[in-house]
């Protein structure tokens, strides 16, 4: 394959009008999907639960091959495979290392039992492949009311929960301390990332979830400390992520995961380099006003 070809397999904008027109409930369900990952993904971070995050999506993957393999609904299969695996790692692991050795179990039972579902299917291999690495559907308005009232109950849920859940986040020994419902926090949080898991399935698919729930707030981290700002970009970055993706997509033949992570892991490096030149600049600025500020203070007690 000559550049040619491989750009216009990347980028095509032929009949883009007449695309997007037909596809408007998709990119409206991709900023949907865009904010519920950045709220959610904010508390991914703080409580450091990547890893949790990749275990959920092989199980949603596991549940959503099922119901593709009977004729059932792939969202309500996906919902109940991330549901189930939330749970279990929710009730299974205290600490991180059971967190952790609890989800490397799951991890490689979810695929597999996805594996073995994709191969008994006998339907179009393209349905096979969007689990894995997602695809643009034509997202009919019922399905994105469906999405939207979804995404806006988890949201709403973070909200009643918002401050405890965050103490709980952020010094979970000091909140149980205080009285804080830790463990019952945790659960209902792992229930809140199972639900954002499954509906994320459908665009980014199964692997790669993370761009979309772990990257933006990742990124939003570079820049700033500040709670609400964090929030504020990790919105910000998803939504430009899973839109800008779903945009370009339209343009090519590829599945539209490599779009939305290579945007999101470019929105990554950009605020990863603005933020080692913030600190870099930090650091100068105390090496070099520290000799002045100490020489002034030598001069003001040597003067009186």
């Amino acid at each position: 394959m000559n550049f040619d070809d491989f750009w216009g397999t990347v980028f095509s904008f032929q009949d883009y009008g007449e695309i997007l027109a037909l596809v408007q409930n998709s990119v409206w369900a991709g900023a949907v999907l865009g904010l519920l990952g950045g709220v959610v993904g904010t508390f991914v971070m703080k409580r450091d639960l990547a890893f949790a995050v990749h275990g959920i999506s092989e199980l949603s993957f596991a549940g959503a091959a099922f119901a593709l393999l009977v004729g059932g609904d792939i969202v309500t299969g996906s919902l109940v495979g991330s549901v189930a695996a939330a749970l279990l790692i929710g009730l299974m692991g205290g600490r991180a290392r059971e967190k952790n050795s609890v989800i490397g179990v799951l991890m490689p039972f979810g695929l597999g039992l996805g594996i073995l579902f994709l191969a008994l299917y006998q339907g179009r291999a393209a349905n096979k492949f969007g689990l894995l690495t997602g695809q643009i559907v034509a997202v009919n308005t019922v399905q994105l009311q469906v999405l939207a009232v979804t995404a806006a109950a988890v949201i709403a849920v973070l909200l009643a929960v918002w401050r405890p859940l965050t103490f709980a986040s952020v010094d979970p020994e000091m909140a149980h301390a205080r009285g804080v419902p830790v463990r019952a926090l945790s659960i209902l949080f792992m229930v809140v990332l199972g639900v954002s898991v499954a509906l994320s399935l459908q665009v980014v698919g199964a692997l790669l979830v993370l761009a979309l729930l772990i990257t933006p707030a990742a990124a939003a981290l570079k820049v700033t400390s500040a709670p609400r700002l964090v929030l504020l970009l990790s919105v910000l970055f998803a939504t430009a992520a899973t839109v800008g993706g779903i945009m370009l997509a339209l343009g090519g033949r590829l599945p539209i995961s490599p779009y939305i992570t290579t945007l999101s892991f470019l929105i990554y490096a950009v605020c990863a380099a603005l933020g080692w030149i913030r600190r870099r600049r930090g650091a100068n600025g105390r090496v070099l006003g520290s000799g002045p500020a100490g020489g002034g203070r030598r001069m003001t007690s040597a003067a009186a």
